[in-house]
């Protein structure tokens, strides 16, 4: 499990150069195998719109945020919490204890006329996450990890089951799906430190190991959708 961090922790690392001490560091496992997901068969009506609001769990929300902030078409990807009660107001510590019913969650503001949900969601399954492992990514165990997309409209979600649908008879994993469709709830954005953290941290010791491969693979097999810049 990824251990918790805090303000002070990060703060601690500055002598390390930004990693994580060995004490904290996972044990590293063997790199997690790409897989390019299939265009998707059903997508979002196109319409004038130029703002829409997706939500996505898929393990440790810095990897998810450092990836959407490179979508052309994204305005914007903030790491929170979602999926648990509207009326528990939550924190890092009690969301990582996994008994909250929260998952880390990124909210991400897009651009329909740039980029699709469709395509949001063919990215996120083929380099964010893996949709057959059940409530853990990688090193991260516990319901808190888990994959989840939230839709906001019925035609996020018709999209949403579709693709999973899709992705169930692509064979690109041996085992079954078993990401989630959920109501968000009440989004609740993460602590500021947590924000665009691979961004401000890229020589932290679980971003090398963990998420900078997901950029990297990215950039490699959706070149059309990836911008260098940063997202807001």
């Amino acid at each position: 499990m990824r251990p918790l961090i805090t303000a002070a922790l990060l703060a601690a690392t500055a002598i390390t150069g930004g990693a994580l001490l060995p004490s904290l560091v996972p044990t590293a496992l063997a790199a997690e195998e790409v897989r390019l997901a299939p265009a998707p068969a059903v997508d979002e009506t196109a319409g004038a719109a130029r703002t829409a609001t997706a939500y996505f769990a898929g393990g440790c929300f810095w990897g998810v945020e450092g990836v959407f902030s490179h979508v052309k078409g994204v305005k914007s990807a903030v790491s929170g919490y979602g999926g648990g009660p509207v009326k528990l107001t939550v924190d890092y510590e009690e969301v990582g204890s996994g008994r909250t019913g929260y998952a880390e969650t990124v909210r991400v503001v897009y651009d329909p006329t740039q980029v699709s949900y469709g395509t949001l969601l063919r990215i996120f399954f083929s380099v964010i996450t893996d949709p057959t492992t059940l409530n853990y990514q990688g090193p991260d165990h516990g319901t808190q990890y888990r994959s989840a997309l939230f839709p906001q409209s019925a035609d996020q979600e018709k999209v949403a089951r579709a693709y999973l649908a899709q992705l169930g008879k692509a064979g690109l994993w041996s085992d079954p799906i078993v990401t989630k469709i959920e109501p968000v709830g009440r989004f609740q954005p993460a602590e500021d430190y947590h924000q665009d953290f691979m961004r401000i941290n890229p020589n932290h010791g679980y971003i090398r190991r963990w998420d900078a491969p997901k950029l990297a693979a990215f950039q490699k097999l959706f070149p059309t959708n990836y911008k260098a810049a940063w997202s807001a």
